[in-house]
């Protein structure tokens, strides 16, 4: 999918996430972050991955497993839109998932293999997407969003993350 979403499909909110993803083939872009997501969990240390760049932050486990939840929730939706469905899907909160999660139980290996399985479901989701299925607008936590936004949305939010990571967490390494 190379076709951008119109502003319309998603909201002001979501709108920093979509203007992160470069432009391109959603698709390509999707497996790009894959391999360089894969790469940077396999070149951290447990301490590391047990760190907080302030108190009372994520760990970088929790930012990790963050993404990927939001990754299930996203995708979820976007299979629920593309499918027809017009129910008014609920939102979640993040901080609420976040701490009730295990992720600071888990080792890098988990993590990264929760990522990959939660990443390699969403693209064979949006490989057997027909091309009207990329324009089907449902309701997510009251708004109206498209199915290309939520593809959009879940490369961005990881994008964002990625640059907090980068920029808070290891800066100094």
């Amino acid at each position: 999918m190379r076709e951008r979403p119109n502003s319309n499909e998603y909201t002001p909110y979501q709108g920093q996430y979509v203007s992160l993803v470069p432009e391109g083939d959603l698709i390509e872009i999707l497996e790009s972050q894959k391999t360089r997501t894969l790469d940077l969990l396999s070149g951290l240390t447990e301490e590391e991955a047990d760190s907080r760049y302030a108190p009372g932050k994520w760990s970088l486990k929790q930012v990790f497993g963050h993404i990927s939840d939001n990754e299930r929730i996203q995708s979820y939706r976007l299979l629920r839109i593309a499918r027809g469905d017009q129910t008014n899907l609920p939102g979640y909160e993040q901080d609420e998932l976040v701490p009730n999660g295990p992720f600071e139980d888990w080792t890098l290996s988990q993590l990264a293999e929760d990522y990959r399985t939660v990443r390699e479901a969403t693209l064979t989701l949006l490989r057997g997407l027909r091309a009207a299925d990329w324009t089907r607008i449902g309701n997510a936590n009251g708004q109206p969003v498209s199915v290309r936004a939520l593809a959009c949305i879940n490369s961005g939010h990881e994008l964002h993350h990625l640059r907090i990571v980068e920029e808070k967490y290891l800066k100094a390494k």
